[in-house]
């Protein structure tokens, strides 16, 4: 086989053993090194999906008794415009997407490609959110709380306990909160993905709306765009008026 060819097959993975075996034996300086990446890449796909295994281990506790769990996190409770959006998603043993991850450690186009898949692959998946003018009135951290209430009450399929990254949801459902929640549990991690793409796609049409605030870039948060045109325009009606610098204009 030539180069082009072997590197197409390692690419598809389509070889067998006794092919591998046979390709470490060619002379040629380019397949060897073809089969040195190969082989660097299944030790990281065999890691990869050990983690994502490794991610279910909370959820098989209630699989065993027969029991569905949501998973539950937010995004938005730093940004200076915009609302926090919370997201609860529930997962069943047949969830696949091994490249779920904590939505932090993963780029803008790799959770935009995983939202529709984790929407398909969901068993009931809800958004809950908490606008500018309601954490202006009982402060950031009791309207994310509600917000997460809100995202477990639309769930269409009512879950036996709440996987929550870092928080108690004020609902009477069981929970177990656990600290970087989004890196230990595929549900959370699910939910993280969920919120994040539908909170950045909600400030990017905020941003067609108030163009010269940056929102698309942003997405709220306090950059020196956005302070600028904050100083220059004045704050919009999405803008959260208890967040300083915000809080400044309304002395």
């Amino acid at each position: 086989m030539t180069i082009k060819e072997i590197k197409e097959l390692l690419a598809n993975q389509n070889l067998s053993d006794d092919q591998l075996v046979q390709l470490k034996k060619d002379p040629r300086k380019g397949v060897q090194t073809l089969i040195q990446s190969f082989e660097k890449e299944q030790v990281r796909r065999r890691e990869k999906l050990a983690a994502f295994k490794k991610r279910f281990s909370y959820e098989q506790e209630f699989w065993q008794k027969n029991q569905l769990v949501a998973g539950v996190d937010e995004v938005g409770r730093g940004p200076l415009a915009g609302p926090v959006v919370t997201a609860a998603v529930i997962i069943d043993q047949d969830f696949n997407l091994v490249d779920v991850n904590d939505s932090k450690k993963l780029s803008p186009q790799k959770r935009l490609a995983l939202f529709p898949k984790i929407l398909q692959q969901a068993v009931a998946v809800s958004i809950g959110l908490a606008n500018n003018d309601l954490i202006d009135q009982i402060n950031i951290y009791e309207a994310d709380r509600v917000a997460m209430a809100r995202a477990v009450e639309g769930l269409q399929v009512k879950p036996a306990a709440l996987l929550v990254d870092a928080m108690n949801v004020p609902i009477d459902i069981p929970q177990i909160e656990l600290i970087k929640g989004d890196a230990k549990s595929n549900s959370i991690a699910a939910a993280s993905i969920v919120a994040k793409v539908f909170r950045d796609s909600l400030m990017d049409a905020y941003g067609e709306k108030y163009p010269e605030y940056g929102f698309h870039n942003n997405a709220g948060y306090g950059t020196a765009e956005h302070l600028a045109a904050l100083k220059k325009y004045g704050p919009t009606p999405i803008h959260r008026r208890s967040f300083a610098p915000v809080s400044d204009y309304f002395q």
